[in-house]
């Protein structure tokens, strides 16, 4: 088993080793953080497109629907009441407003949902709180020994790792 610099677990690594250790995984830290932000504005993205795309079919249901269909739901409302043409063609126009509208309601119901969406301004305050985090980080206080006891510590400590 090794540490993630190539080095065996439990051996000493130099401050060099640590440091570039430490480097690397802030490096993978942000790529990471950089990579969610993306995958939250493409979902985003997602959500807009989708929105756009029912208001469009509103649209065209309601623009291309309203000849064709008007007649010949005037006429079938005739046939089948027998009441005044002019009031067979305002209920097939009602209808067609009815699909427009709810058509409509989608759109709006994810153009809502994109909007409320707030992928980018939750990667930005976990960047912010990983570096507030970093920053407070200190480290540990080691007692300061000696000159003359220096030698004997690290005598000691290498006896000790041996």
């Amino acid at each position: 088993m090794s540490a993630p610099d190539g080095s065996p677990v439990g051996a000493e690594r130099s401050i060099g080793q640590l440091f570039a250790s430490a480097t690397a995984e802030m490096s993978a830290l942000v790529h990471d953080e950089i990579a969610l932000a993306k995958a939250q504005l493409r979902q985003d993205v997602k959500r807009g497109a989708t929105s756009g795309g029912a208001f469009s079919a509103a649209g065209a249901v309601l623009i291309f629907s309203l000849p064709m269909l008007n007649f010949a739901l005037a006429y079938g409302i005739r046939t089948w009441s027998d009441w005044n043409l002019a009031v067979c063609f305002l209920l097939s126009f009602a209808a067609n407003v009815l699909v427009a509208g709810v058509l409509a309601l989608i759109g709006v119901t994810f153009a809502k949902k994109a909007k409320k969406s707030k992928g980018p301004q939750k990667v930005a305050a976990s960047m912010k709180e990983s570096a507030v985090v970093l920053q407070k980080a200190k480290p540990h206080p080691r007692p300061e020994l000696a000159q003359d006891r220096v030698p004997e510590a690290i005598e000691a400590v290498a006896r000790s790792s041996s």
